[in-house]
């Protein structure tokens, strides 16, 4: 048993020490390559699941309009930056003034103002107005009006003539001139193509002021008269009743040619109230003194009128046609001798240019 176990021990050292030596790789065997490491991908990103999900975040509403699919590729064609024929795409444009008026000054002339429903007087005659546009569509105004021709209209005139008859005074009431302060607000612009693709801008206008106003009365129509054979034509004697309050309302067209010219176009109703109780600063008593006086041949001075009596129109012979003004006091005595009083209004047409700067 002896030698069997020594055997065994000596195999047993052998296969151990062959184990703890490293074999030799032989002069013909090829040498092993290490492989370059791959990148590697980074993992897709997976969902959160639903419970990690904040209960803040919106969801999407049950009612919202399901979106209609676009078949033609035409429909996704760009115009001017947005889709337009894709019916998934509302586009609201808001295009500005061509010109910005806020913070700009207008000066406007009317060559002329014509009063367009004159029943009993008729108006003809210049006016200048001047605005400042605080803001795009207000501004504030200032406006004078000044009528070269006032007179009673052509129908009143006639009755006078042909039955003796004629409306009241303050009905019949001229307007002189008037001044007045107001506002102007412009609701609505736009643009036109006017003659060979030019635009032109135009703006709605609206009115309103308050002022006061010089009014007169006509005392005596134009008449004729004959002196020593000789012709002559006595022109019309107007009597002043003073100053009265003046409004009006208006609207119309201002249309823009380029930055600093413009046309205006407007129809302006001009209110002022009426009442005939002095002619030419005398009442109902100076008429009588004055009537009196006339008579006897007694000074006008010396007769005690009021202050506010201008009885020098009423005294003298006119050089050129020989008439004489003592003769009109009766008829200024019967214009006072009944006081009436009333709200005319003078509606008038205005045609006019601008300049801005």
């Amino acid at each position: 048993m002896r030698p069997t176990s020594l055997f065994a021990f000596l195999l047993a050292a052998t296969t151990a020490a062959a184990q703890e030596t490293p074999a030799t790789p032989s002069e013909t065997a090829p040498i092993p390559v290490k492989p370059e490491p791959r990148p590697e991908r980074p993992a897709p990103e997976q969902p959160e699941p639903l419970e990690s999900q904040t209960s803040d975040a919106p969801l999407a509403s049950a009612e919202a309009p399901e979106l209609q699919p676009v078949a033609d590729p035409n429909q996704q064609r760009l115009v001017n930056g947005a889709p337009l024929h894709n019916p998934n795409v509302a586009v609201h444009v808001v295009q500005k003034k061509r010109f910005a008026d806020e913070g700009r000054h207008e000066f406007t002339l009317y060559p002329v103002v014509g009063q367009v429903n004159g029943r009993f007087t008729q108006h003809a005659g210049s006016a200048l107005h001047y605005t400042y546009h605080l803001q795009e569509n207000f501004g504030l105004q200032v406006s004078t009006t000044y009528n070269w021709y006032s007179n009673e209209s052509l129908f009143n005139l006639e009755l006078i003539d042909k039955v003796r008859e004629q409306a009241q005074a303050a009905s019949a009431l001229l307007l002189l001139w008037g001044a007045q302060a107001g506002v102007e607000v412009t609701p609505l612009y736009g643009k036109f193509a006017f003659y060979d693709n030019h635009l032109l801008q135009f703006s709605l206008v609206l009115s309103g002021g308050a002022g006061i106003g010089s009014t007169r009365v006509l005392i005596r129509p134009e008449v004729s008269n004959q002196v020593d054979g000789e012709s002559f034509t006595v022109p019309a004697r107007f009597g002043d009743t003073g100053t009265k309050f003046l409004g009006s309302v208006g609207g119309g067209f201002r249309v823009q040619f380029g930055d600093s010219m413009a046309l205006r176009l407007e129809v302006r109703d001009l209110v002022y109230t009426a009442r005939v109780d002095r002619v030419d600063g005398c009442n109902l008593q100076d008429f009588q003194k004055l009537e009196d006086a006339r008579g006897n041949g007694r000074p006008f001075s010396e007769l005690g009128l009021s202050g506010s009596c201008q009885f020098q129109k009423f005294d003298g012979v006119d050089p050129k046609t020989r008439k004489n003004y003592r003769e009109d006091i009766v008829l200024g005595k019967d214009l006072v001798g009944n006081p009436s009083s009333d709200v005319l209004n003078n509606l008038s047409f205005y045609a006019g240019f601008s300049l801005l700067f």
